[in-house]
């Protein structure tokens, strides 16, 4: 992770390739395949993902129940710790 940003029910996860360098795990304007691992990785799980680039925003309605925020929370965090092992290590090209 690079950077956490939001306010109120509007967040953005930001996925990095390394976080001293910042490089995005998916270059601006296009996807990466490993983006698209961890995207397919939240529609296995039940969570449709809204993803733009590098970052997965987290944007649930404003009536989204507690214990729907708390399950979509937990799938991102299963799916997070697949990336946490994606850094530092070389992709093929």
């Amino acid at each position: 992770m690079g950077e956490v940003r939001g306010t109120g029910v509007f967040w953005a996860i930001e996925l990095v390739k390394d976080r001293t360098t910042r490089e995005p795990l998916a270059p601006y304007g296009s996807s990466s395949g490993e983006m698209n691992e961890l995207l397919a990785a939240c529609k296995q799980r039940g969570l449709l993902p809204f993803a733009n680039f590098n970052r997965i925003h987290v944007v649930p309605p404003c009536n989204t129940s507690a214990a729907d925020v708390q399950a979509g929370l937990d799938i991102l965090d299963e799916v997070l710790e697949i990336a946490d092992g994606m850094a530092g290590k070389p992709q093929p090209a």
